[in-house]
């Protein structure tokens, strides 16, 4: 399935500088799978060492947070958009 991938600032420098691009999978696991033969250290940003999407990492396709469908298990079809969004903290005074 070809999906177009949105890929943040802070993980450009890891995809050459790439904001966006176009890569496949059948979910968002295996588009970040695919991702990582072609950019490696990118998983290693969105995942914990137990294989799990990190909380600080929103992942949306199509605009709906993956957290509320099936996680890295979200099915991907033709013509999906992708968007990885780290979380902002921001501090007090």
């Amino acid at each position: 399935m070809a999906v177009k991938i949105k890929i943040p600032t802070p993980l450009q420098k890891l995809t050459g500088n790439k904001a966006e691009f176009i890569s496949e999978g059948g979910n968002i696991r295996e588009l970040i799978e695919n991702l990582e033969k072609e950019y490696p250290g990118l998983k290693e940003r969105l995942y914990d060492k137990e294989g799990k999407l990190r909380r600080f990492i929103n992942i949306y396709v199509n605009e709906e947070d993956v957290r509320f469908l099936q996680r890295d298990a979200t099915p991907l079809k033709d013509g999906d958009e992708v968007s990885i969004i780290p979380a902002i903290a921001g501090g007090g005074k």
